[in-house]
């Protein structure tokens, strides 16, 4: 429906929220509907505000509807005209409602696929029929009336949007909610989708009507509802990328579902969700809201549908030219992804090669292939080889609260090391955010960009600003390594087929705590991935990999992490040592190679060479990373290192962490079979081909 119909028609649609409302929401002639069912249709209202009228301005629910609506389109072949989006000053409390009513309530059938989507404020309104408990709202654009002196708030309570759901006719209904309910304290300027809580606001006594009108009625479906925090009190956040700002959520879940086929259960996808999520350095942890248990994401069916990175835009006059939408791609790769990267059509043996991005759109031109197929609107495109620069720099956010002179201090301290650079804090993407202590305004520290303090990254009291920053010296250059390792992650796009399952080991038999796989080698995306929604290992645990070589070729692995205390840390393989009583003889490292069809544990299961979980209890990285040739600088440089004989453990310190990562990425590079040479760009790029890499990365707390 067009917004300009749906105007048109809001007068009429206001006047029936009432008993006319009321009965068409009973649904009782659902045998007639059976038999009028037409072929199923795919409806969706997307809901984005980031004005409000004397309210601190959102930065990313506009661009969530753009997420959501693009794919809808392109990834679940939703038509444009079935898709009515509601921004700013149009999302009003009474649009919203009579939207839902009219464009989803009157039109959807059952089987019909439908999807609701929120992005804006949330807060908390106590109502006079329950005084005693404050109920969870979202904030539409005309959020506040002033009548006759009474505060009155024009929410939409989270109630009446889940009956609403549960009034739809049918069971494929999705919701999701880019919001939250209890505003945090502020820290360190970040940015929350959620209001304070009102205490002596009144609710408009139309929304309780409507809500009133609601429960009386038959509610046949159960929708799926999928919200942007699982603790009430945790912060939905936004962030700024690459050009633009989104919320964290909405960017994780269109992301997994351009890469994946949405076929595993949606406690599995959650998790995939949360591990991205925690890279970006955020510990939001998304929910389900609802009741069902073991739910799976049938209400965008996959048809189908493989996966992609992204898809054909526009095309240029030229018909060679093309403009590319690459929400699939992970968001920490996307502000690196580099001229002169490929990407395949899906359907045909095409090749785009990029030119020039800005934000989530790019513009590639296709290769010159001799009686190649036109291009179409639409197409869905998947990487091919990813194209990264070689001089990527750590950045470092400062805190607008610092002094102008605690700034500048900061700036000269942090320009002394190399492949450093600050930025003003919400101007630029960031990774670590430079600021005070709040509970001692005299230290200073690095935080992540959710405020959480990183450890062993703080000054003592009173100590001045360049020798806090000269401290963190090791620090930083730990976090560009785990910077960089990130940036291989391609689990989505990577044609080696592998499988990897993490496993805690007892006198049993081993229990599954996650698995990770990459998809699209397979004929099928469908098999199950084992997750759990937020993996715990206690302190002390025996843990193991279990490593499955499906491929055709032998591949070369290499882990690297990081531990609970932000050190890191990488697998070793010894060579065992041939005069075991020498104390100085310095121990070897060997490859970690996985032959076609061979499935290897790791470490290898023997009392010698254990991997026991230490303390203390926080969160453990893994970047598990595997190659199609030997990783023979990586292990030059592994062997540089001085390690201690007595620490030959399987997995321990990485001493030299970055200079290991810049040897791995010129591994990768080097077994890469694209070596064309790109228009000069190849001495200070690394050219990675899907066909021979693989990174696949693994988050857990230890407990």
């Amino acid at each position: 429906m067009k917004r300009r119909t749906f105007l048109q028609r809001i007068g009429s649609i206001l006047a029936v929220l009432g008993i006319t409302e009321a009965e068409w929401l009973s649904l009782g002639n659902r045998y007639y509907q059976a038999l009028a069912q037409p072929s199923p249709r795919k409806l969706a209202l997307l809901i984005g505000i980031n004005q409000y009228p004397k309210t601190p301005a959102l930065s990313g629910c506009l661009t969530d509807v753009e997420l959501q609506r693009e794919l809808l389109i392109h990834r679940f072949g939703f038509q444009g005209s079935d898709i009515l989006t509601l921004t700013e000053e149009q999302a009003s409390r009474e649009f919203i409602e009579a939207a839902f009513l009219d464009h989803l309530g009157k039109q959807a059938k059952p089987s019909d696929v439908v999807v609701f989507h929120f992005s804006g404020y949330g807060s908390r309104v106590k109502l006079e029929t329950s005084p005693e408990t404050m109920q969870n709202a979202l904030v539409p654009a005309n959020a506040s009336l002033i009548l006759q002196e009474e505060k009155i708030v024009n929410y939409i309570l989270e109630e009446t949007l889940l009956l609403l759901l549960r009034s739809l006719p049918t069971e494929r209904v999705t919701a999701v909610l880019d919001t939250s309910y209890y505003a945090p304290t502020p820290v360190l300027g970040l940015k929350s989708r959620a209001l304070p809580e009102s205490v002596e606001a009144k609710l408009a006594a139309e929304e309780l009507d409507f809500l009133q009108q609601l429960k009386t009625q038959k509610l046949p479906s159960t929708p799926i509802v999928l919200a942007a925090t699982s603790n009430p009190k945790q912060s939905a956040r936004e962030e700024l990328f690459s050009g633009f700002s989104a919320g964290l959520f909405t960017y994780a879940l269109t992301q997994y579902l351009w890469e994946f086929t949405p076929t595993t259960r949606i406690q599995v996808a959650l998790s995939d969700m949360e591990n991205s999520l925690s890279k970006l350095g955020s510990k939001q942890q998304p929910a389900l809201l609802s009741s069902q248990k073991n739910q799976h994401l049938t209400s965008l069916p996959p048809d189908g549908i493989i996966g992609a990175e992204g898809a054909v835009r526009a095309i240029e006059e030229d018909g060679k030219t093309v403009h590319l939408w690459l929400a699939g791609l992970p968001p920490q790769v996307l502000l690196y992804y580099g001229v002169n990267s490929r990407f395949t059509l899906a359907t045909t043996t095409e090749e785009l090669v990029l030119r020039s991005r800005t934000g989530l759109t790019a513009k590639a031109q296709i290769s010159q292939i001799e009686g190649a197929n036109p291009l179409q609107i639409g197409q869905l495109v998947q990487e091919a080889v990813r194209v990264l620069p070689r001089n990527i720099h750590l950045i470092i956010a400062l805190d607008t609260g610092l002094e102008r002179i605690e700034r500048v201090d900061a700036t000269s301290a942090f320009a002394a090391f190399p492949h450093i650079s600050t930025v003003v804090a919400g101007e630029k993407p960031a990774d670590y955010l430079f600021a005070k202590l709040q509970q001692t305004p005299s230290r200073y520290g690095l935080f992540s960009l959710s405020g959480e303090l990183i450890s062993n990254a703080t000054g003592e009291a009173g100590e001045a600003v360049k020798l806090t920053v000269q401290k963190l010296a090791p620090k930083l250059s730990t976090l560009l390594a785990a910077k960089l390792w990130r940036l291989t992650e391609n689990q989505g796009s990577s044609r080696l087929a592998l499988k990897i399952t993490l496993e805690m080991i007892n006198n049993i038999s081993p229990r599954v705590i996650m698995q990770r796989k990459t998809v699209r080698n397979f004929k099928t995306e469908t098999s199950i991935q084992k997750s759990l929604p937020t993996p715990i290992v206690p302190i002390g645990s025996r843990m193991q990999y279990r490593v499955e070589n499906q491929s055709d070729r032998p591949v070369y692995l290499i882990l690297l992490g990081l531990n609970n205390n932000h050190t890191a840390i990488a697998l070793y393989s010894w060579e065992t040592p041939q005069e075991p009583n020498t104390a100085d003889t310095k121990p070897l490292l060997k490859e970690v190679v996985i032959a076609p069809g061979e499935t290897l544990t790791l470490p290898q299961t023997n009392t010698v060479s254990e991997w026991v979980i230490s303390g203390p209890a926080s969160e453990c990285e893994h970047q598990v990373i595997f190659s199609t040739a030997p990783f023979n600088g990586t292990l030059a440089v592994l062997n540089t290192a001085k390690y201690s004989t007595a620490e030959q453990g399987p997995i321990g310190p990485l001493l030299n962490s970055l200079d290991v990562v810049q040897a791995l990425l010129q591994d990768l590079h080097n077994a890469s079979a694209f070596k064309t040479e790109m228009n000069g760009t190849a001495a200070d790029s690394h050219s990675l081909d899907v066909n021979n890499w693989a990174s696949l990365s693994f988050s857990f707390q230890v407990f």
